[in-house]
């Protein structure tokens, strides 16, 4: 126990502030705590899994989660399938747009306007994205992918039509980070792939490959840490690894987290995944009891930002920014 420090005002950089941060109460301290930990797991190598959900990448947060794809500063990325569609929307050169949660919906629906809270999109603009995915699916063998190895050859395509460097998909597939997309058909992805099957072309996405495939991965780590954008599947889908290599051992092999962080706005209280806490999890063996663990209750939208520039300084990577 030491006493707290109050915040100064002075000239900082991010990284500075955080570290500052340390020392006071309450979710800032938690953030900061995300960066000290988040920064310990690069260091020492450990094996990162981001799970991603939630409209991040409408909200703008695609090219940070692109930065860390490119930097190896997250090993494994699941994510939901809306992001990924977002992603390639953007990469093929569409624009989301800075809107306003205070309009008339049925007025936007006459323009063909899309709302995500306040972000705009148009309708006519995602359905073009929509025939982009299902022309490529057209070119694929009829046969099964795990989401991972689709997801591989539509960031190639996506890098072929839009040459974005700034894509999450497309730096996944230069940099050879594995992204998985465990509920595709929760997406327009998975409404182009229905698109290409309706005309002949049956393209199936094996979810229990990726089982398979993810557990490899984390059954071949030294060490492993979580990262939790929001929660929904793509947490239980990095969060059941242990168990199922507890499963496929007969119960003889025992597997959980290292490291667990977690930004989300979820509470525990209701009894939902995303917002359970890393105690919990605990219980089910998916992290380790003395695991370094860190839940911020907070907006991702503001905590990315703020981490992520502030884990770039402590490594060396503002150079790159």
């Amino acid at each position: 126990m030491h006493p707290t420090s109050p915040v100064d005002v002075k000239l900082r950089t991010v990284g500075e502030l955080t570290e500052v941060m340390l020392n006071v109460g309450f979710q800032g301290r938690k953030l900061a705590e995300a960066v000290e930990v988040w920064t310990r797991m690069v260091k020492e190598n450990v094996t990162i899994f981001m799970g991603l959900s939630g409209a991040m990448v409408p909200a703008g947060m695609r090219k940070l989660i692109a930065f860390l794809i490119q930097h190896k500063l997250i090993d494994c990325l699941v994510s939901t399938g809306a992001n990924v569609f977002h992603d390639c929307h953007e990469a093929l050169g569409n624009s989301h747009y800075v809107g306003t949660h205070k309009v008339n919906d049925v007025e936007l629906g006459k323009l063909g306007i899309d709302r995500i809270y306040d972000i705009f999109a148009y309708e006519q603009k995602f359905e073009a994205t929509d025939w982009i995915v299902n022309d490529f699916a057209m070119t694929l063998s009829a046969k099964s992918y795990s989401s991972a190895e689709f997801m591989r050859l539509l960031g190639e395509h996506v890098e072929k039509v839009g040459g974005a460097s700034d894509s999450i998909i497309v730096s996944a597939y230069k940099h050879d980070i594995p992204l998985f997309v465990p509920a595709l058909c929760d997406s327009s992805i998975g409404l182009s792939l229905y698109l290409a099957k309706l005309s002949g072309k049956d393209v199936l996405i094996d979810h229990i490959e990726d089982i398979r495939q993810i557990t490899d991965i984390v059954r071949g780590s030294e060490s492993s840490g979580v990262i939790y954008i929001g929660g929904g599947v793509p947490k239980n889908f990095i969060q059941q690894t242990a168990m199922a290599i507890k499963i496929a051992s007969g119960g003889d092999e025992e597997y959980g987290h290292n490291y667990a962080i977690q930004f989300t706005t979820d509470s525990p209280q209701w009894g939902g995944l995303s917002g359970c806490t890393f105690e919990e999890a605990v219980s089910w063996g998916k992290v380790r009891e003395r695991a370094q663990k860190v839940q911020v209750f907070v907006d991702a939208t503001i905590a990315l930002p703020i981490v992520v520039h502030a884990i770039a300084e402590n490594l060396g990577l503002s150079k790159d920014i």
